[in-house]
């Protein structure tokens, strides 16, 4: 009995690599590319739908603020005019009773007692003075900041004990007492007023995230990459803005997005007490000034810019959250 060839296991044809990862005939390989940091924050930021909703509402608001006065033209009244047949003088100047505030159509979030000028117009003009100190403020304040802490820890020594507590100093103040008795000598006009009160909480924001980025230069100055700066003679300026400054843009975009909600409340706080946006330019926190007297006949007037207020102060501490996370390389979300 002839038997055939016996093949061993050791005798058949292995595939190599090149031949297992070889793609079919007329497919193009598919190269392997590798992702920045900035393409993985982004990656997880869209997983964030609570972020996200924070995002789109504060791109509303901007467009809202950047349109005022389309808006007010097609749904409002001139913000200054006023409507008296729409006030009660019987009952202290509040609006008729049972209209919720003098809201209709024709009025979409009613008049302000007394005077009946049209809420709407106030809260949409009121959203740009909002905005505007608040992002001017954070602007001053982060630039002011991030010079002053990168400064302090690159340098370390006495420029670091200076600058420290400078910052000690500037956040023992009690600052809204300060900035009462300052904004009170201001002379009398918008555009003094509103350059002086965004000068004030800028001045009082630095020192945040000066710390915050002190610290975080203490820890990079000792990196490799800046240790190979030095040993090729660059000179602090380049190792300040061009080696250590674009390894802080995380915590700069992080805590820029959270301290705007607190410059947006100081604003509202001190137009609240009157220090603040002087009439008739409107504002969310002379709105809640005026309508303490009317809490209880015309509750909608405290309610709706309170609401505003809070809605964009949510927005912006849940994009801050979640612009935190998705820049957060040990994060798991």
């Amino acid at each position: 009995m002839t038997m055939g060839p016996v093949t061993s296991k050791s005798d058949e044809q292995v595939p190599s690599v090149e031949e297992a990862t070889a793609t079919p005939a007329g497919v193009p390989a598919k190269a392997i590319e590798g992702r920045s940091l900035g393409q993985i924050a982004w990656t997880r930021l869209k997983r964030d739908k609570v972020a996200l909703t924070g995002a789109a509402f504060i791109v509303f608001l901007v467009l809202v603020a950047a349109f005022a006065p389309l808006l007010n033209k097609a749904f409002g009244h001139p913000v200054n005019q006023y409507h008296q047949d729409k006030i009660n003088t019987s009952l202290g100047g509040i609006p008729e009773p049972g209209t919720w505030g003098g809201i209709s159509t024709e009025f979409l979030f009613g008049v302000q007692p007394v005077t009946g000028r049209d809420l709407f117009s106030q809260i949409i003009y009121g959203a740009r003075v909002s905005l505007l100190v608040a992002l001017s403020a954070t602007i001053v304040a982060v630039s002011i900041g991030v010079v002053m802490g990168i400064v302090a820890g690159y340098f370390g020594g006495i420029v670091d004990s200076l600058i420290s507590r400078l910052m000690d100093l500037i956040l023992a103040f009690p600052y809204l007492l300060f900035s009462i008795a300052l904004i009170s000598v201001v002379p009398v006009s918008s555009a003094w007023r509103i350059s002086v009160v965004i000068g004030v909480i800028a001045f009082f924001s630095w020192p945040y995230i000066g710390r915050i980025i002190r610290g975080q230069t203490l820890s990079l100055r000792e990196r490799e990459f800046v240790e190979a700066s030095r040993s090729i003679g660059a000179g602090p300026g380049r190792i300040l803005f061009r080696e250590l400054l674009p390894n802080l843009v995380a915590p700069i975009l992080v805590y820029s997005t959270l301290v705007i909600p607190t410059n947006i409340l100081f604003e509202a706080a001190l137009s609240f007490l009157g220090v603040g946006v002087l009439p008739p330019t409107p504002s969310w926190g002379r709105l809640l000034a005026d309508a303490v007297q009317y809490y209880e006949y015309d509750p909608m007037y405290m309610f709706i810019p309170g609401t505003a207020i809070f809605l964009m102060v949510l927005a912006f501490n849940l994009f801050g959250d979640g612009l935190r996370d998705a820049l957060d390389p040990k994060a798991n979300r």
